[in-house]
């Protein structure tokens, strides 16, 4: 612009000054992002040379237990330290017994895992969805899912993964009482060192759907509202995760994550242990969908997300783009 049109005006405070390049945007960012906060989820299955892609998660995979160890090699080698591990199993009844089978499969995968790369930090979901033949998160009672009489099957199955080789245990069937249970049944076992991540503020969500497709974990009949949460509610949620604190949770988890930023700032300002959240598997289908037709720029969008995510008070991100984004990160992309 010529500049004898118009005259420089006499502002004090020029918020540009901060973002003139690079170095200067990188020194002030309000949100700093490290690879060490990335959870990656994985699915194994039973049999052998299985690596089959997910159709409804393009990128993600179902793994067998023979090759498991290649894939975690990719996420350590990525730069990422944890993964969440998610069973499908072969045997399916009423109770999911084989969900503290001691050949069970997430308990094969630990103990292959463990010894493959041992480096690696193995966190297990505590679940009975993909282990009961009709894919409700506990034994029934009728069509009703028995809160109590699931309890013990959930501490069960958390001190077998345990004994397995699980660093941590994330119970996320969302039973009332079931951290307390997992506590007790751990520290009983003389497993007083092994964490809890609950998922403490787990919505009833229509997001979960490529999920349920990848764990064949869909429920035969009604619904999971009667103990996941209603999304309406954001109160509820500091409810829930200030009772899991109380038995014994040391890290409370909001999922999804991006519908629900709201909440994970109010559980971070009500809380005193780390927040995670769980961006799912329809966050994840929508962007990597939306980027195969060219709609959008896959990397910037998953940069952006992540860190709303964090900039929302999350101190950890659980997300199915954990590699790549641990590659921004080392890039100065993002963090």
């Amino acid at each position: 612009m010529d500049g004898n049109k118009y005259e420089k005006q006499d502002m004090v405070k020029r918020p540009r000054r901060l973002r003139e390049n690079g170095i200067i945007r990188k020194m002030v960012r309000e949100t700093r992002m490290d690879k060490a906060s990335l959870i990656y989820p994985m699915f194994v299955t039973e049999g052998s040379g299985i690596k089959e892609e997910i159709p409804s998660m393009p990128g993600q995979y179902h793994y067998s237990v023979d090759m498991l160890p290649a894939a975690l090699e990719e996420v350590k080698d990525a730069g990422v330290s944890s993964v969440l591990l998610f069973g499908i199993p072969d045997r399916k009844d009423e109770i999911g017994s084989s969900a503290w089978a001691e050949d069970g499969i997430v308990q094969k995968a630990l103990r292959a895992g463990k010894k493959a790369v041992p480096d690696l930090y193995y966190i297990t979901d505590v679940c009975m969805c993909e282990y009961t033949s009709h894919g409700h998160c506990g034994a029934l009672c009728g069509h009703d899912v028995d809160n109590d009489a699931t309890l013990p099957l959930l501490a069960r199955t958390a001190l077998s993964h345990v004994q397995a080789g699980a660093d941590m245990v994330a119970p996320s069937d969302m039973m009332d009482g079931r951290v307390a249970a997992i506590r007790k049944t751990l520290d009983e076992n003389g497993r007083t060192e092994i964490p809890i991540l609950s998922y403490a503020v787990k919505y009833a969500s229509a997001f979960y759907g490529p999920f349920r497709e990848a764990a064949d974990s869909a429920p035969s009949f009604g619904d999971r509202k009667t103990y996941q949460m209603d999304y309406h509610n954001a109160k509820e949620g500091i409810k829930e995760a200030l009772l899991d604190i109380d038995e014994g949770a040391d890290m409370v988890m909001v999922k999804p994550a991006l519908s629900y930023l709201d909440v994970i700032r109010r559980v971070s300002e009500q809380v005193n242990v780390p927040v995670a959240a769980y961006s799912v598997s329809g966050e994840y289908s929508m962007i990597k969908a939306a980027s195969m037709r060219g709609w959008i720029d896959e990397a910037a969008v998953i940069c952006e997300a992540a860190t709303s995510v964090y900039r929302a008070g999350a101190d950890i991100l659980i997300t199915y783009y954990a590699k790549e984004l641990a590659k921004y990160m080392e890039e100065g992309r993002i963090g």
